[in-house]
């Protein structure tokens, strides 16, 4: 059994608190990804679940025993690094088997292991060569199989593609899934690469600031983030955000309007500060509005930056606002001076828009986001049809 718990980790260093009250439950098999940017505490948690090192607070129990102060090689776990490290003066087959000698296995079985491994990862032609005749992906595969060898209850991995070329990492995402199917093992990751996470695991745990924010399969993360730094970490490009206030039947922005039931949407509140956020897929020409259902009221705007992406364009858009005169949003110069709210909206690949073009805009208020403005938690994500954010709403945190 590969089950892992973390309850209520902490790590500090000095006056330093990289983790904090982590909670964590993995179930065996699995592959979680622990996920957040440089420093938010991911590799930390990482270390104190292969006991490299050990947590200020808290209980660490892999397969039901607790594992919180036991040494690395007494907690059925396999580590791989981004650093690959492999012994450059060992074949391969010595750099995959060299754990297993350490522990005096007998030959047959590192023999069947290593074959085991080689058969799986695709590199039986490679068990007679060296590391410098290997390229980068390869090299990362022995790394991997001297993980496997060791036949382990759960496999921690350290952002092991991150030394790998772009077009290598996408070949490698697939291998390790294909590997995760093979083995039915846990697998717990750790990338700042929010592709890899989405592609790859069961569940991503979002971090940030040595807190987890929020766990869930990653579609829930993207389509129901649990606060403004889910929305704006998961995603990219990122999600917009326009600052605005509940009124009566409407959310108001400086430069837009969006219309809801407040019989619908009850957690909005008038008065209440909020922040509004829409993913540039779900802002469009006003010319398409009659494809969606409910469709903002048309929203002016003035196109900026264009990004030509092959199967899209990135349009980037300064918002007029409704009494903005045409003499004052006559340049993007004008409206940033002025403060102006900006949207970034994705287009098909043959669209004929161009720079500093007056345009009209809508928003899907079936996808708006709704965030408190000063707590930064989800109010609500479908301004249309809204459950409250806390009993039991599949896009609220999982665990905290």
């Amino acid at each position: 059994m590969g089950n892992v718990t973390l309850e209520h980790v902490t790590k500090r260093y000095a006056d330093v608190t990289a983790v904090d009250d982590m909670n964590l439950d993995i179930a065996d098999g699995e592959f979680v990804t622990l996920v957040g940017p440089s420093g938010c505490g991911k590799s930390t948690t990482l270390e104190t679940m292969a006991g490299l090192t050990i947590p200020s607070e808290g209980t660490i129990t892999i397969a039901g025993e607790d594992v919180t102060t036991r040494p690395p090689k007494d907690r059925d776990i396999a580590m791989v690094f981004q650093n690959i490290a492999l012994f450059p003066h060992m074949d391969v087959h010595d750099n995959m088997s060299f754990g297993l000698r350490l522990r005096d296995f007998p030959s047959e079985e590192i023999d069947r292991r290593v074959e085991r491994a080689a058969e799986i990862l695709q590199i039986e032609a490679l068990v007679d060569r060296m590391p410098d005749e290997l390229s980068g992906g390869q090299r990362q595969r022995v790394a991997i199989g001297r993980a496997i060898v060791r036949e382990p209850a759960v496999f921690l991995m350290d952002e092991p593609l991150a030394n790998l070329d772009a077009k290598l990492r996408v070949h490698m995402r697939t291998e390790l899934q294909r590997l995760h199917k093979e083995l039915d093992t846990t697998i717990i990751y750790v990338t700042h690469d929010q592709a890899e996470a989405m592609t790859m695991s069961d569940r991503i745990a979002v971090m940030n600031e040595g807190h987890l924010q929020q766990i869930a399969p990653p579609l829930v993360c993207y389509d129901e983030p649990a606060n403004l730094f889910v929305a704006g970490f998961i995603g990219s490009p990122s999600m917009n955000f326009v600052e605005g206030r509940v009124e009566s039947g409407e959310i108001a922005t400086p430069s837009f309007d969006v219309a809801f039931d407040p019989g619908q949407v009850p957690e909005l509140v008038a008065g209440d500060d909020v922040t509004v956020g829409v993913r540039p897929e779900d802002v469009y020409p006003a010319e398409n509005a009659s494809e969606l259902a409910n469709p903002t009221r048309p929203i002016r705007a003035r196109t900026d930056v264009l990004e030509p992406m092959g199967d899209e364009i990135f349009v980037y858009l300064v918002l007029r606002g409704e009494d903005a005169s045409d003499a004052e949003a006559a340049t993007t110069e004008a409206a940033s001076a002025r403060g102006a709210d900006e949207l970034l909206m994705s287009v098909e690949p043959d669209s004929d828009l161009a720079g500093d073009e007056d345009i009209e805009v809508v928003l899907d208020r079936r996808k708006i986001h709704v965030f408190d403005t000063e707590t930064g938690d989800a109010v609500c994500h479908d301004i249309l049809r809204s459950e409250a954010m806390g009993g039991g709403h599949p896009g609220a945190r999982e665990e905290t």
